[in-house]
């Protein structure tokens, strides 16, 4: 096999993938009717998305329970009641 499609191949495979990590910390994660993204209220591996600081990229990663960057849906007004924040925590 040629070398130049060998390397050619590598550099576009991890351009691909450096592309979907960011990809996923920008993709807005659309809220079900009557929800809303409640903040600081998951428990560890049971957030519904991606941290908010780039720790991860996907639901069930979570590290530690009630994180300020991680979050979950919530029935619209009840986030506040349940401890939560509705703006995520400013990333470090």
């Amino acid at each position: 096999m040629d070398h130049r499609l060998i390397i050619r191949n590598a550099l576009l495979g991890l351009i691909a993938a450096s592309g979907a990590a960011h990809a996923a910390e920008s993709v807005p994660v659309p809220v079900t009717a009557g929800k809303e993204k409640c903040y600081g209220v998951a428990k560890a591996g049971q957030n519904d998305c991606a941290s908010v600081v780039g720790t991860h990229s996907c639901a069930g990663q979570a590290k530690a329970d009630n994180d300020p960057t991680e979050w979950k849906l919530a029935a619209k007004g009840t986030c506040e009641k349940m401890g939560g924040k509705l703006i995520a925590a400013k990333k470090q």
